[in-house]
């Protein structure tokens, strides 16, 4: 068996491998051979609770008998065929299923493979969309907001604002009107909730109005901004942002990569402020952490725009675009929120999640903690009373995951954010080894600070 500190020939995605092959940690870079549940099995039999459910994507559990049986009997059928000139059933079927827990609104799916591809699809249809409609439009600008993150492809990317993944590739990527973001905890205004009157909205409002003949669509993480740190947004900012898109005709994109399928609380985040978006992306949930998948799901005017000559199809799609698996993965895992009443069954598991996050405070290091759901984010400072952060280089965060694995959990941070993200089966004593594990470990990196 090979030894788990190796890193083999792969170059891991988001990792300085240095530091990777160096890892001196006492449980050292587990092996995974099995999964069960909320566990992860490594090489030596030991178990840990996937405290980031896979990178944001297991809801149901590993090894859910009723995805593999359905993936399983679609592999008996075939495992895949092209979208391009051919129909699929599982893709179909999947379409179907999708858009009738959508708002009617939302009515075309254009299928895709990962978080990254729906937003270029979304990018690419709302600029294409004007051009369809007035080939001399002036509409070739997005609105972006800082500390957004929509994945890693150069469109993402342009879109993007977080400067440790994005800044390197500025001369490469177009550029966008930046909006801000509603980082409460460091407001860049200098105000603070609710007195703030959500000063980082006007902000918007004055941007749009300002640019809203050239403004081809504005994109949004709705509720949270996981990427950029957890970040929690005001309640009524998101409904704001789409009263004044709505306002000045500006197409709303709204990326659910990650919040979709239940993780804050509600199937879709945008449900949570009456908003209906131009376009939504969804990936990541989608076929409960199986599979890659993900859709960009459109209105009728926008799809009807490229409807004509020939000359105003999409030429856009992808080899693997709606594959049989996945989208028989996507059906049980729709089948599943309700056999198992999963949304019903969470709310519980979140008010937990808020009790058990509340003993950070004890922590001198911690400085803010977050949670929209089941989504959840403690911020790490040097300093509580001036929230003066940690260097990045410091790598606070992953001194304290490191320790979290020999207590059983699997986390992954996001600078000096721990992130607890787990899938919505988890229960409640699982939870609690979550964040006492959690905590356990950013005790001990104080007390080496203090």
């Amino acid at each position: 068996m090979r030894d788990s500190r190796k890193m083999g020939r792969i170059w891991y995605p988001f990792t300085q491998m240095k530091e990777f092959e160096d890892d001196d940690s006492e449980v050292g870079i587990p092996l995974i051979v099995a999964a069960d549940g909320v566990y992860l099995i490594d090489e030596k039999g030991n178990r840990y609770i996937d405290g980031v459910s896979s990178l944001w994507v297991n809801l149901h559990g590993h090894n859910h008998p009723k995805i593999n049986a359905a993936i399983e009997s679609q592999l008996r059928k075939f495992a895949h065929s092209t979208l391009l000139g051919l129909k699929s059933e599982p893709a179909l079927e999947f379409a179907e299923r999708l858009t009738s827990i959508l708002p009617k609104e939302l009515t075309r799916v254009f299928y895709s493979d990962n978080g990254s591809t729906a937003v270029e699809i979304a990018l690419k249809v709302c600029y294409q969309y004007w051009h369809n409609l007035d080939k001399k439009t002036k509409r070739r600008k997005f609105v972006a907001f800082e500390n957004a993150y929509h994945g890693d492809t150069l469109g993402a990317v342009s879109v993007g604002g977080v400067e440790l993944f994005h800044s390197t590739y500025r001369d490469l990527v177009f550029d966008v009107i930046r909006a801000p973001s509603p980082y409460c905890y460091r407001c860049k205004f200098g105000f603070s909730r609710p007195s703030c009157d959500m000063r980082c909205l006007s902000e918007f409002e004055r941007l749009a109005k300002e640019n809203s003949e050239e403004i081809t669509a504005v994109i949004l993480e709705p509720l949270v901004q996981c990427a950029g740190g957890i970040i929690v947004h005001p309640k009524g900012f998101l409904k704001g942002v789409s009263e004044i898109c709505n306002e000045y005709d500006i197409p709303l994109i709204l990326d659910e990569v990650a919040v979709g399928f239940g993780r804050t609380g509600t199937m879709f985040a945008f449900e949570q402020e009456g908003v209906v978006p131009d376009v939504l992306c969804l990936a990541k949930g989608i076929t409960g952490g199986y599979l890659p998948l993900a859709v960009t799901v459109f209105k009728e005017k926008i799809f009807k725009s490229f409807i004509g000559e020939y000359e105003k199809t999409f030429f856009h799609g992808h080899t693997y675009t709606g594959n049989a698996l996945a989208c028989s993965a996507a059906i049980a895992n729709l089948a599943l929120f309700q056999e198992e009443q999963t949304l019903e069954k969470l709310r519980s598991k979140v008010e937990i999640l808020s009790k058990l996050l509340e003993r950070f405070n004890e922590l001198e290091i911690v400085g803010d903690i977050r949670q929209k759901g089941f989504i959840a984010g403690v911020e790490l400072v040097k300093n509580r009373k001036t929230k003066e952060p940690f260097r990045l280089n410091e790598r606070i965060g992953h001194r304290v995951i490191k320790l979290a694995r020999k207590y059983g959990v699997i986390m992954r941070p996001l600078g000096s954010v721990l992130v607890f993200f787990p899938p919505l089966a988890i229960n409640e004593k699982q939870l609690e080894t979550l964040v006492d594990a959690a905590f356990r470990a950013t005790k001990e990196v104080q007390d080496e600070l203090l």
